[in-house]
């Protein structure tokens, strides 16, 4: 009943020229929670064998899949690839600070870092750095020529700071999965 009331609040705040924007909210039920552990864990999953790792039937088990894409829970389904066989053996995460924190110069400075195919991940963050990336790269060689050609140039960056991860203790990419947990 909460989780109405909080909505029914959410949408009331909601200016009418920003209607547009709203995304769809689910209510998501254990077997939809099943369904996103076994596809986090291979997304190769055939229809299927996903139905019959959930007890489900076939059909009734697409619908749910195809809803969760469509309400943006399942976002998209990936390969995930070995870094070090594709000649990316060195994880360093960069932290930037720009000279001003403007609206214009936070969008520019987004639109510039997402050009560039070595920048992984990229957070606005609070603290001593407006943005923290995470870039794959080959070597010290490389990361030198993307410091200098790329990140230097990008207007308003201000300081450039890096930490190279010396060994990946924990890597995942399968979201914790709670029954009742926030939805879209």
């Amino acid at each position: 009943m909460l989780f109405f009331y909080d909505l029914k609040m959410a949408f009331e705040s909601i200016k009418l020229k920003s209607i547009h924007k709203l995304k769809v909210f689910m209510l998501l039920d254990s077997v939809d929670y099943k369904i996103l552990a076994q596809l986090q864990e291979d997304s190769s999953l055939t229809n299927v064998e996903l139905a019959r790792r959930v007890h489900l039937s076939p059909s009734p088990c697409l619908n749910r899949v195809k809803a969760l894409e469509a309400g943006g829970v399942i976002q998209r389904y990936v390969a995930l690839t070995q870094p070090q066989a594709l000649g990316l053996g060195l994880n360093v995460f960069i932290s930037i600070s720009l000279k001003e924190q403007s609206k214009a110069a936070l969008a520019e400075f987004e639109r510039r870092i997402a050009e560039h195919d070595e920048v992984m991940e990229c957070y606005l963050m609070t603290g001593d750095s407006d943005y923290l990336i995470r870039v794959a790269i080959a070597d010290m060689g490389t990361l030198e020529k993307f410091i200098l050609e790329q990140l230097t140039p990008i207007p308003g960056v201000e300081k450039i700071r890096s930490s190279f991860a010396l060994k990946q203790v924990r890597y995942k990419t399968a979201l914790p999965l709670r029954k009742g947990s926030a939805t879209l």
